[in-house]
């Protein structure tokens, strides 16, 4: 499919069509044609219709923001299993704006052009198609994506990807479910470890709003982090070194936050076993270890969770 533009669009190739769930047609649906195109008149779906069926959608012109979101994800809102998703690949003639390929988990981008950040759950690899950049999802990377060569400074080395390139990330390692590790040597956007359900995340640096968002099991490190740390966690740990800001544990269903400061739950001292683990994993004198309070869901939310699924915080 070969789609020309005359002015950037946003959320195209977007498999959540904006998070439809949330809007509810207001900002596009999946059946309106996409505007500014050139001799054509394509939907939102018809793209998304395109790389499902394992197809490439061209683009030529540039691009808006939050291109190929959840690109590769098969979403339960839609009837399917919300499990990865072969696709075809998404190739950009043009400059793409921020966010791109956010919560991306499978397939891949080409660029000829610039983009700008944040980006989204990708890293650049050596490319097999001339005169285009690849970038390839994180979550695939770790998972199905070994044949592939990440550039430098980045690098997989043992089960583990380090980003060593200052970009800043939104929703790193989204849906991860393989016990493999991200090292950030720097910051990270927003919606670290969105999803996940197996792995490892350290960033030795700053961390957005929403670190953490709807984890399902595994473990993420942060030193600060923003608004909503820990929002509608199902499972996991989420370890926060230095300081956050309002509302950790929103709406928290399961798994724990270990935290020196207050969060919206009630928190207690850690243990024996909490404290050596926080002396491995951060590796902190035990002094240091026992500042932390440990922060768990309280009957009412696992109550609550029993009767309604965690829904994603705007």
């Amino acid at each position: 499919m070969r789609l020309e533009l005359s002015a950037p669009v946003d959320c195209l190739c977007d498999f959540t069509y904006d998070f439809f769930w949330q809007h509810k047609g207001d900002r596009f649906s999946q059946s309106a044609v996409i505007p500014n195109q050139k001799s054509s008149s394509y939907t939102y779906e018809d793209l998304v219709l395109t790389l499902k069926k394992g197809e490439d959608v061209s683009i030529i012109g540039n691009v808006g923001k939050r291109l190929g979101s959840s690109l590769g994800v098969d979403l339960k809102f839609f009837g399917g299993t919300g499990k990865s998703l072969h696709t075809g690949s998404i190739i950009v003639d043009g400059d793409i704006g921020t966010r791109m390929g956010i919560s991306m988990i499978c397939g891949a981008i080409f660029v000829k052009g610039n983009i700008k950040e944040p980006m989204g759950n990708v890293v650049e690899v050596i490319s097999d198609r001339a005169g285009y950049r690849k970038f390839n999802s994180i979550t695939y990377l770790l998972t199905e994506g070994q044949d592939e060569n990440i550039l430098p400074p980045n690098s997989l080395e043992d089960g583990c990807l380090y980003l060593r390139d200052g970009i800043i990330r939104d929703t790193i390692a989204a849906r991860l479910d393989s016990e493999k590790k991200v090292i950030v040597e720097g910051n990270a956007g927003m919606s670290t470890g969105i999803l996940m359900h197996q792995g490892f995340i350290h960033v030795e640096g700053e961390s957005g709003l929403n670190t953490g968002v709807l984890m399902r099991g595994g473990t993420v490190i942060t030193r600060n982090t923003g608004d909503f740390a820990g929002a509608y966690m199902a499972g996991g740990s989420l370890i926060i070194k230095g300081k956050a800001k309002g509302f950790v544990g929103a709406n928290m269903k399961g798994g724990v936050i270990f935290y020196k400061g207050d969060a919206m739950l009630p928190g207690v001292p850690v243990d024996g076993n909490d404290i050596k683990n926080l002396v491995r994993l951060l590796e902190i004198n035990r002094v240091e270890a026992m500042m932390f309070k440990k922060y768990e869901p309280d009957a009412r939310n696992l109550r609550e969770s029993a009767d309604s699924p965690a829904k994603m915080p705007p």
